[in-house]
């Protein structure tokens, strides 16, 4: 107990003198703290701090590059565009393609898809098939009564037949009784029999002659429902409208989806076109049919050729992603440059939607192309 009390007592100064330091705002040194861990059987933790002005260093490096990079393109871009001769307008823009929804026509369930994202499909080129086992069910059902309805029509012209025998046969009795009575041989009241039984024929055979009225109506009808089913059922086979890319497939097989449910979403690659925007001064001078070059990003040594289709009749703020030429320029026409379809024919393969890129429209028709939007590069 005794010697107990002397270590505490000895540990006491240090204890004190510790507080006393923390209490100062002095940190306690490593080497007092590692002698104690080592004691105790822990572990000694080692932590490498990396100094700030390390950290400080690379940011500056990383904003200087970036900074190098922005500067490099908008350089080149002010070269090209200072280059420009009076009487060319530009724009950016995305360039685009129209989008078709390939949808039900009907309510079903899909059975069958022979396309997929990214697949290139013809005009008429199927795409997907709904279910149509209950159109073909009554479609045999429709094309029964269709062959019902022509054996009834052949009834009702042989009852005609024999009708047209009744009334030649009740024609000639009552012409024979009334040569009979004229003669004296024959009494009036057997002629007005004949009489009779000759109207009675007539009646007879206009009857007939309305039963095979009625029986061509029947038919006529039952034939409309079997153009009427197959017509359905050809409807129920989506097919591409045009010729493109598909660019989403919505749906799967055995889903049922209501009438005008979307199945896929195709691009017209025969249709593509870049839409930038004008302050008014450029715009009130480009005319239909004016001459376009559309340069994208992603090829800026491609100058594509291409016509103004469309300017729009009113002004519209500018689009947060568009770049104007002036701040001030709040208030832009729309103006729609689109390629020529025949050049993307034979390129149908390489259109993509979304590229961004710069597009340049002639306001004067007397401009002339600078080289590089002009040459080989355009053909």
């Amino acid at each position: 107990m005794e010697q107990d009390r002397n270590i505490t007592g000895a540990a006491s100064p240090c204890a004190t003198e510790s507080r006393l330091e923390n209490t100062s705002g002095t940190l306690p040194s490593t080497d007092h703290h590692v002698p104690a861990l080592a004691n105790r059987g822990l572990p000694v933790p080692i932590v490498k701090r990396e100094p700030a002005r390390n950290w400080l260093i690379r940011a500056l490096i990383a904003l200087a590059v970036l900074a190098a990079g922005a500067g490099v393109s908008y350089y080149a871009w002010q070269r090209l565009h200072s280059q420009l001769p009076a009487g060319i307008a530009f724009g950016n823009g995305r360039l685009e393609a129209d989008e078709i929804d390939i949808d039900t026509k009907y309510a079903g369930r899909i059975s069958e898809i022979f396309a997929d994202e990214g697949d290139m499909v013809k005009a008429g080129q199927v795409v997907a098939r709904m279910d149509t086992r209950d159109l073909a069910a009554s479609l045999k059902k429709a094309q029964a009564q269709v062959e019902q309805a022509h054996r009834a029509v052949d009834e009702a012209n042989a009852n005609v037949t024999q009708q047209n025998t009744q009334l030649l046969l009740a024609q000639q009795e009552f012409d024979r009784a009334a040569a009979l009575v004229a003669k004296g041989f024959q009494t009036r009241e057997v002629m007005d029999q004949r009489q009779q039984q000759l109207n009675g024929a007539g009646a007879a055979l206009d009857a007939a002659n309305a039963r095979v009225t009625e029986s061509e109506h029947a038919l006529e009808a039952s034939t409309h429902d079997v153009e009427l089913y197959n017509v359905e059922i050809a409807d129920n086979t989506l097919v591409a409208p045009r010729d493109g890319r598909i660019q989403y497939r919505i749906a799967n097989i055995g889903e049922v989806l209501p009438a005008g449910g979307k199945v896929f979403a195709m691009l017209d690659t025969s249709y593509v076109y870049m839409d930038i925007y004008l302050p008014t001064e450029a715009a009130g001078r480009v005319k239909f049919g004016t001459d376009a070059r559309i340069v994208l990003d992603a090829y800026p040594k491609i100058a594509i050729p291409a016509k103004v289709s469309f300017i729009a009749t009113a002004a519209q703020f500018t689009p947060k992603t568009v770049e104007t030429q002036s701040e001030r320029d709040k208030l832009m026409f729309r103006i729609r440059l689109r390629i020529d379809p025949e050049r993307l024919r034979a390129r149908a393969e390489s259109v993509r939607s979304g590229l961004p890129g710069v597009a340049y429209v002639l306001t004067d028709r007397a401009a002339k192309w600078p080289a590089a939007l002009q040459g080989p590069t355009t053909q």
